[in-house]
C-alpha cells in the first residue's frame, strides 16, 4: 500500500507536483507585484491630522506626497517646521528661529534613500509605504478580524538594528495594512494596530485613517488623519520652498557620514 501511494507522488514531482516552496514562491511574487501596483495608486495624496505619544502633547501635522520622490511634511499648526524635498533639494525651514536651509545631496542612491525615509518616516503612517519584501522574508496567508483574507510578511533584519523581527499582516489582495509586530532581540515587543480606515472605491484601496501604538501590551501613541485626499498629485512647485524674508538662510550638502565628515556636512 506504501508503495502504491508513494510512487504517484513521485511521478507528480518528476512531472511538475506543485510543492510548499513554490506556492511561496509564487505569493512572494504576487505580493511584490500587488505592491507595486499599490504604490502606483498612491502616487500623489495629501493627509493631515495628529501624532499622540504618552506623556506628549498631541502635534499636529501634514504630509504631501508626488511619485516618484517629490515628499512635503509640515509640523505644527501654524506650520513651526517644515521639511521638503523637490527631488534634487532637501529644504528645511524652521519658523520659530527663523532659519531656512537648503541641502543638496552627494550621497549614493541608495544612501539617500535611506536618509530621506528616515527624514519624512514621521510624517507617512503605516498604509501608505509599502514593507519591502526582501530575500529573507517569509511570506503565508493568514486570517484577520478585519479580513477574511490576509498575508502575513515576517523578515529579521540586519545592520543597525541586527536580530528585529518585523511581521506585517496585510488585507488580501489589496494588500492594505492591518497590523505591524516587532520584536527586538531583548524581548521587547511592539505594535502598530489600524483602528479605521478610508476607503476609496476608485482605487480598489484603503489606508488607515486611526492607528494606536502599543508597547509591551501597553497602548503609547496614536495617530489620527482628519483629512485625506487620494489620486491627487500636489503642484511640483509645492516642493520647491523659498526662505521667507528675514530669516537666516544657509545652505549645506549631504555628503556620507566619515570620522571626517559629519553625515550632513558642512
Amino acid at each position: 500500500m506504501r508503495l502504491r501511494l508513494f510512487v504517484p507522488c513521485v511521478l507528480l514531482a518528476l512531472a511538475g507536483c506543485p510543492r510548499k516552496t513554490d506556492d511561496t514562491a509564487a505569493l512572494a511574487a504576487q505580493v511584490k507585484q500587488r505592491l507595486a501596483e499599490r504604490d502606483t495608486k498612491l502616487g500623489g495624496y495629501h493627509i493631515a491630522g495628529t501624532v499622540k505619544d504618552e506623556g506628549q502633547d498631541e502635534v499636529p501635522f501634514s504630509f504631501d506626497y508626488r511619485a516618484p520622490q517629490r515628499m512635503r511634511g509640515t509640523l505644527g499648526t501654524p506650520a513651526t517646521r517644515i521639511f521638503s524635498w523637490d527631488g534634487t533639494h532637501l529644504f528645511e525651514q524652521l519658523d520659530g528661529e527663523k532659519r531656512f536651509t537648503t541641502f543638496k545631496s552627494e550621497l549614493p542612491p541608495a544612501k539617500l534613500a535611506g536618509f530621506l525615509t528616515e527624514t519624512f518616516g514621521v510624517f507617512t503612517p503605516e498604509g501608505f509605504r509599502a514593507p519591502l519584501v526582501s530575500h529573507g522574508a517569509t511570506l503565508r496567508r493568514v486570517k484577520h478580524p478585519r479580513a477574511p483574507e490576509a498575508v502575513e510578511l515576517a523578515v529579521t533584519l540586519g545592520g543597525e538594528a541586527q536580530g528585529l523581527e518585523l511581521v506585517y499582516v496585510l488585507r488580501w489582495p489589496g494588500l492594505d495594512f492591518l497590523d505591524k509586530r516587532s520584536r527586538a532581540p531583548d524581548g521587547t515587543q511592539a505594535e502598530v494596530r489600524m483602528e479605521e480606515e478610508h476607503c476609496d472605491a476608485a482605487l480598489a484601496l484603503c489606508v488607515p485613517r486611526r492607528l494606536t501604538r502599543w508597547l509591551g501590551g501597553r497602548k503609547v501613541g496614536e495617530t489620527v488623519l482628519s483629512r485625506v485626499e487620494l489620486n491627487s498629485p500636489p503642484p511640483n512647485d509645492t516642493f520647491t520652498l523659498t526662505a521667507p524674508e528675514g530669516y537666516d538662510v544657509k545652505t549645506r550638502t549631504l555628503v556620507e557620514a566619515t570620522p571626517e565628515n559629519p553625515p550632513t556636512g558642512g
